[in-house]
């Protein structure tokens, strides 16, 4: 098993680890409903599950449906 001949000092370790940092994740606004969500992900609002501006799932039309 390989195993460190010299310890790694802390300001060398610390080096390393400067770039891991947290970012802040992008918002995006739907065109189409003015909803604040994340870039690339699909969200629902008011029953419907919205991508891109276009309507992929419209849960309202199935529970009206089923009432």
């Amino acid at each position: 098993m390989a195993h460190p001949k010299r310890k790694i000092s802390k300001q060398r370790r610390d080096k390393r680890r400067t770039h891991y940092k947290a970012i802040a994740p992008q918002i995006a606004t739907c065109p189409t409903t003015g909803e604040a969500h994340l870039y690339h992900r699909a969200h629902w609002h008011e029953g419907k599950l919205y991508y891109r501006g276009q309507v992929l799932i419209d849960n309202s039309e199935v529970e009206e449906n089923l009432a």
